[in-house]
């Protein structure tokens, strides 16, 4: 979940590696630092504890000069957030500096041993570990540095990205990926960019080079990139060409990303329908899957696997796919999921679906899956990411960058891709009647209207935020399609607002979150009208025969709940299956507006990262 960069070229490395740093730091802000290579070849190692502008402001006196360097911002897994277990490591005989995203799971005894070699350790990193490991492995073997990382990375169990610098070989970098992505962007004057993903790259270059699993890369600048993987089979570089656009990664004029992407949903959903959804000719195509569509209909299940915020995607897609398409779904976390030795054959279908492509237990997940020979398809929004290139077919999302934390139009999208996919496959059985399939795509294609109109209201979010600001609880309530929808309400208020909230199915409230209600408790209830509609009513009237104070998630117009509800948002009338897609974008506003008057740090809330590579 760290992120990381380097840099090799005739330019200035700092401020490329600074900016890269910037735009990494939604994967890690407990601590950053910096090696960079100066004129005589000195190897100097800035870092402290914190942010990536306490780093700026602790190098402004230091000596930052080189055109050779790595970089690195902590989400610290192995050794608290201080200046010491911050990255850049140096080995013991600080020759080699390396920066490391992932985790070494068999650290601990390869600690020991290097200690009985008469190693020393300033850390108490996994990272530390792996540097001596090949400081030793080098001056044992007699090799150069990459056999060196070679022979080292044979010996470690766990995740890496790794990039590592030396003294002995001053215009070299090496870099290596297993289970944590790595991405190297080819520059016009024979210079190279690495980073995490791509967002430090494109405003550099728009060529880049995905490492795969167990791949070293040595690069040197005006030469080719020479990967080999670990076991010394070497490998043809790929050259990709970015889609970003690097306005994309600017907040445009919003006081944080995750504002900016809450508005941009009325664009990312009408992206994700672009070219999919057809309902003059009542056709829906998703090209990724198509020549996967008859297996999927023969399945005997779809299970679809997911952490966090893609898990709840794939809870509304568990309602839609058997409404619709009539097929049996079961819906997994994926950190659960490979653990419990889960029954899977070859007739079964996995879906896999994870806003970054990176996710470590989505990945373990579907390699499982893979071994036991289902078919996988992957949801996501990162082009070239893990995922979509393991799975065997997929369909991106379309939302564009997302850097807040939190994610929200990731979110919306994947509900998006899911419901294109639950109506084709509902077109393909017969399921649904003509007639029914092209009502239903008529109102998906307006939903980004109503997204847009729904995104004005924000007086009536602002006054129930002002209220509830201090609140230390909150339960959110759904029935039906509307259960994930209380799930992710809560997840954003918890995560950017540090208030304790649970999501429950409204009709389980009494089977103990009853018990929690008060004057003070509020209590947010989606209560759109559907099928269940008079069931949430009375589940709305034992919280208020209790003195609960309910915040209700109504349906333009609709009179009857005003009068025993304490505060009512209204969304856009639409078919009850669409409903997520409104209902779920008042419940992100009302926790933004919330963390910000509590003075949270919004895109960057405590001890979370936007993509979790490591388990």
């Amino acid at each position: 979940m760290c992120g990381i960069v380097a840099y090799i070229g005739q330019k200035n490395a700092c401020p490329i590696l600074i900016n890269g740093l910037k735009r990494l730091e939604y994967r890690g802000y407990d601590s950053a630092g910096i090696a960079l290579f100066d004129s005589e070849q000195n190897l100097n190692v800035y870092k402290t504890k914190g942010k990536v502008s306490d780093l700026e402001n602790f190098i402004k006196d230091k000596n930052t000069e080189g055109k050779i360097g790595i970089a690195h911002t902590r989400w610290a897994t192995h050794g608290e957030p201080n200046d010491v277990n911050a990255h850049p490591h140096y080995s013991q005989s600080k020759d080699i500096a390396l920066i490391h995203n992932g985790i070494i799971e068999n650290y601990a005894p390869l600690r020991k041993e290097l200690e009985k070699r008469g190693f020393t350790f300033q850390s108490h990193t996994d990272t530390e570990v792996l540097v001596n490991l090949i400081e030793d492995i080098q001056q044992n073997e007699k090799v150069d540095l990459f056999e060196a990382v070679r022979i080292a990375l044979n010996q470690v169990v766990g995740a890496y990205a790794i990039a590592i610098i030396s003294k002995k070989e001053p215009y070299t970098l090496i870099v290596a990926r297993k289970g944590s992505p790595l991405v190297i962007g080819i520059g016009k004057e024979g210079d190279y960019y690495i980073a995490s993903d791509a967002t430090p790259i494109i405003e550099h270059t728009r060529k880049v080079v995905y490492l795969d699993e167990e791949e070293i890369a040595l690069v040197q600048r005006n030469t080719d990139i020479c990967i080999k993987t670990i076991k010394n089979e070497e490998k043809t570089p790929y050259v990709h060409e970015l889609e970003m656009n690097l306005q994309e990664l600017e907040k445009g004029g919003f006081n944080h990303f995750m504002l900016k992407e809450i508005y941009e949903q009325a664009s990312s959903i009408r992206d994700s329908m672009r070219g999919r959804l057809h309902p003059e000719t009542d056709t829906i195509s998703l090209g990724g899957i198509s020549d996967y569509e008859q297996k999927i209909l023969r399945a005997d299940r779809i299970i679809i696997v997911g952490c966090g915020t893609s898990w709840h995607a794939g809870l509304v897609g568990e309602y839609l796919l058997e409404e619709l398409a009539r097929i049996h779904v079961e819906v997994e976390y994926a950190s659960e999921f490979r653990y419990r030795n889960p029954i899977i054959s070859e007739r079964d279908v996995v879906i896999a679906i994870s806003q970054s492509g990176e996710t470590a237990d989505t990945l373990a997940a579907i390699r499982l899956a893979k071994e036991k020979g289902a078919t996988i398809l992957g949801i996501c929004n990162v082009v070239g990411s893990s995922i979509a290139r393991e799975t065997h077919a997929g369909v991106y999302t379309h939302a564009g960058p997302e850097i807040g934390v939190a994610s929200t139009k990731a979110f919306t999208a994947q509900v998006t891709v899911l419901t294109l996919l639950a109506l084709r496959l509902a077109q393909l059985k017969a399921s649904i009647t003509k007639s029914r399939f092209k009502e239903l795509a008529i109102e998906l294609e307006s939903i980004p209207e109503k997204v847009k109109q729904l995104l004005k209201n924000d007086e009536q979010i602002i006054k129930i935020a002002e209220r509830f600001k201090d609140t230390r609880n909150a339960i959110y309530l759904g029935r039906g399609i509307n259960f994930p929808i209380a799930l992710e309400g809560a997840l954003k208020l918890k995560e950017i607002s540090y208030i304790h909230a649970e999501g429950y199915p409204a009709a389980e409230m009494k089977h103990g979150p009853i018990a929690l209600i008060d004057e003070e408790m509020p209590v947010v209830v989606v209560a759109t009208s559907q099928r269940i509609y008079e069931k949430v009513i009375s589940n709305i009237q034992e919280i208020k025969s209790r003195k609960g104070k309910v915040i209700a998630i109504v349906t333009e117009g609709n009179q009857q709940i005003k009068d025993i509800v304490d505060y009512i948002i209204e969304i856009p009338c639409t078919e009850e299956l669409f409903v997520p897609l409104l209902a779920t974008i008042p419940l992100q506003k009302m926790s933004y507006h919330i963390a910000v008057m509590r003075g949270c740090n919004v895109d960057q809330p405590r001890n979370l990262a936007k993509s979790v590579t490591v388990e």
